[in-house]
């Protein structure tokens, strides 16, 4: 909550429980007790009583729930208000240059600019669709029609609804409808809208939009926290260029730029680099990394280079082994469950002494066990692969150590925030010029295609993945090629295999000793086997869209074309969304197209796991396409939901408010007088200075007397409203007025926001005063 922070900078709904908790404590105070109670402790106590007596235990714990559903709020920073313009333009502009970098079918053909609106043109009779003021409906079809204005027949797009047909013409349609595309297995909504009813549409539409003004909040407290922090620049050496003359080939334009961006990161800015290298699969991302490291290990840290499988991480370090040869003061180390527990030991310690700069390994390298020396830069090979706990060690480190991520489909909500300036990305999607597009083949599985698909490549004394699922099922197809090619050396590979044995099939595959290598989706990312052109995936159906991209991008690293057969059982069996993937996969041919597939995947597979089961159900509410306009549109507005907090002596409470404590209550304190400019200075500090203040008094000293509570609940109103930016509180009549710098579109959104239909619809807002017309004070 904004009361928990506030201090220059928040975003509206941040504050959304503080204005009706304004209104209700002075709507329950009692002004003819006010002043009147003698005694305390009281003879006897109603329930009525109680519950108002209890009304600041009820806010303080409303406040610490609040707190708890966010990530630890009071950890962070605060700003003061000129930080928050420099913020707030720094915001702006990081979004239109991630703006600048999106590439793909999300421009409008007639202006060139970006749109999440759907073509009416692109869309099938039976997709859902949004339509930004009546709701959800089921598109039919294009079709031509006379309308009432004129005799000559135009176009329009016709919407089924829940209560009838609706038809707008095809200018009108591509300017206000979206694709619904649902963040979970299921495309189809639970309802569809209704032509004659929009006021169900509208409070979905509502609670979408308040729920994207939560997740600018988070992301911003995120961003905002890693721009406070600070570290030196790196030094700039001549070993740097020396390092770079060493690259054999000859970088492309996008690789170019990468280098400059990394290299302008390490050595120009002050703040840890969060930078994102998205390029697809031998389009040169480790030499971007390499550099970097370089850079970081020539001014005394460590790097660490993270990996999600076993055999990306000994590839990786076999490359960086072999680069840095020739600089025999620096020590590459490996930690891998394929040593022994004493090989092990000695990692740890050189680790933790400093004697290893460069440190290669899976998720073991973010283990409690693992002390770095001087840690300086963290390399994340397809981030994507990790699970949960993984990623949140990742998120951590980012505050604290520069960071390199390599991906070529990057998960959709690292790829978002790249686009919207939270995250510093570099596309790299100009191919090597001698790489040659890959050959996808889509089918139906038969024994008969897989025999010469195999025999294709063999016959050009090249080499085969085979890659099913699940590990399930890896011995009958060893069976069946063995029966086939009785004289080709054909192996398995998996995850499960004792971690000798896995080494010994990859590294013999890898010189080419083995010809078929059986396995899982272990070979999914980072395996680089040029001789290996030919890529067979059976049930394709089981995979993700970001996965089958991956393996087949395990292909088509040589000058040789090559080919991936992706096999079907039965298209019976197969779901709308296994289709959709398929037919997204044949779509993107060409070189360079994974950041594109990965905003394709982002509308196709689900993704709770990455924003997290409220945010998937937000989206759900308006789809996903709506859902991320409404986000762009609040980042590029992001100062009219500003709000500028006010110090807390500025704040008038103008209440005929002044109650008598008891002088047995007077008695039983220790220090009255100290007691109470404790109260004043905790108020004044912040609200977590005053819950812990008025919970340690109770705790002390029991419950307090109603004419304390008064005093307390004043307290508790001026901190609210300094951190709302109100000014003012008083009475007119017997209606509650507050002064507020707020603008009035912020001042909507809150109360769009409440869950309280009393306190929207009795709070007004009237050049700059917020008035609370409940007729409930006492006289």
């Amino acid at each position: 909550m904004a009361t928990a922070k506030t201090s220059g900078f928040c975003l509206s709904t941040d504050a959304v429980a503080v204005t009706p908790s304004l209104a209700a404590f002075i709507e329950r105070t009692d002004y003819n007790r006010v002043g009147n109670a003698k005694h305390w402790p009281p003879l006897s106590l109603s329930s009525t009583d109680s519950e108002q007596r209890d009304s600041i235990s009820l806010l303080n714990e409303r406040i610490r729930r609040e707190h708890c559903k966010r990530e630890s709020l009071s950890s962070r920073p605060s700003m003061d208000s000129e930080e928050a313009d420099m913020y707030i333009q720094l915001v702006k502009e990081q979004q239109q240059r991630g703006l600048q970098k999106l590439k793909g079918d999300r421009r409008s053909a007639a202006s060139g600019a970006f749109s999440y609106k759907v073509d009416p043109y692109t869309l099938r009779s039976g997709d859902y669709v949004v339509h930004k003021k009546v709701g959800i409906g089921r598109f039919v079809g294009v079709k031509f029609d006379v309308s009432k204005a004129s005799s000559e027949p135009i176009e329009y797009v016709f919407i089924e609804y829940a209560d009838g047909m609706a038809k707008l013409p095809v200018k009108q349609a591509s300017r206000m409808l979206y694709r619904y595309n649902l963040p979970n297995e299921t495309k189809k909504p639970r309802t569809l809208s209704k032509l004659s009813d929009t006021s169900a549409w509208e409070r979905r539409r509502i609670k979408g939009k308040v729920a994207v003004q939560k997740m600018v909040v988070d992301l911003m407290e995120l961003y905002l926290h890693r721009l406070k922090q600070r570290r030196p620049p790196y030094p700039k050496s001549p070993a740097m260029a020396d390092f770079a003359a060493q690259f054999p080939y000859e970088p492309t334009p996008d690789q170019k730029q990468a280098f400059m961006d990394v290299e302008r990161d390490l050595t120009e800015r002050e703040n840890p680099m969060d930078r994102l290298i998205c390029g697809d699969v031998g389009f040169g991302k480790t030499e971007v990394a390499l550099r970097a490291i370089f850079c970081v290990v020539s001014a005394g840290k460590q790097a660490m280079v993270l990996a999600p499988t076993i055999v990306l991480a000994k590839q990786h370090f076999d490359v960086i082994s072999e680069r840095f040869s020739r600089y025999h003061n620096i020590k590459v180390g490996l930690l891998s469950r394929f040593q022994t527990r004493s090989e092990k030991e000695t990692h740890l310690q050189m680790i933790k002494h400093g004697d290893l700069n460069i440190i290669v390994g899976t998720h073991s390298l973010l283990g409690d066990r693992v002390v770095y020396n001087n840690l300086g830069l963290l390399v994340v090979d397809e981030e994507q692969r990790f699970g949960v706990k993984q990623k949140e060690k990742i998120a951590s480190l980012k505050t604290s150590v520069d960071v390199l991520t390599l991906s070529a489909t990057p998960i959709p909500r690292t790829l978002y925030l790249a686009l919207t300036g939270f995250r510093d990305a570099s596309l790299i999607s100009t191919p090597p010029p001698e790489r040659v597009p890959i050959r996808t083949h889509l089918s139906a599985y038969t024994k008969n295609k897989v025999v010469s698909a195999i025999r294709h490549e063999l016959d050009r004394d090249g080499q085969v993945f085979y890659v099913l699922p699940r590990i399930k099922g890896l011995e009958e197809v060893m069976e069946f090629l063995a029966q086939s090619f009785p004289n080709v050396g054909i192996a398995i590979a998996h995850g499960k295999q004792y971690s000798r044995q896995l080494e010994e099939t990859m590294e013999k595959f890898a010189q080419g000793h083995i010809k078929i290598l059986i396995c899982t989706n272990i070979v999914e990312s980072g395996l680089d086997i040029q001789n290996a052109n030919t890529i067979v995936i059976q049930d394709v159906q089981q995979f993700g869209l970001a996965q089958l991209y991956q393996l087949r991008g395990r292909v088509g690293r040589a000058d040789k074309e090559a080919h991936a057969y992706l096999f079907y059982p039965d298209k019976s069996l197969l779901s709308d969304q296994a289709l959709e993937r398929l037919a997204a996969l044949e779509e993107c041919r060409d070189l360079g197209q994974g950041f594109q597939l990965a905003e394709r995947d982002m509308a196709i597979r689900g993704f709770g796991n990455i924003f997290g089961e409220q945010q998937t159900g937000d989206v759900g509410n308006v789809g996903i396409d709506l859902f991320f306009e409404m986000l762009f549109e609040s980042l590029s507005k992001v100062d009219e939901h500003r709000i500028v907090s006010v110090p807390y002596q500025s704040v008038q409470f103008n209440m005929n408010l002044n109650p008598h404590l008891p002088s047995e209550y007077i008695n039983y304190l220790e220090n009255p007088l100290e007691t109470i400019n404790e109260a004043e200075n905790a108020a004044e500090k912040d609200i977590w200075d005053l819950i812990q203040f008025t919970e340690n008094l109770r705790r002390q000293y029991g419950k307090e007397p109603y004419s304390m509570e008064i005093l307390l609940k004043k307290l508790y109103v001026r901190r609210m409203a300094a951190d709302l930016g109100i000014t003012k509180i008083y009475t007119s009549g017997k209606m509650v007025v507050m002064k507020t710098n707020m603008s009035k579109r912020v001042f909507k959104l809150m109360i769009d926001s409440m869950a309280s239909e009393i306190h929207r619809t009795s709070l007004v807002f009237e050049d700059g005063l917020i008035k609370d017309l409940l007729n409930v004070l006492v006289s």
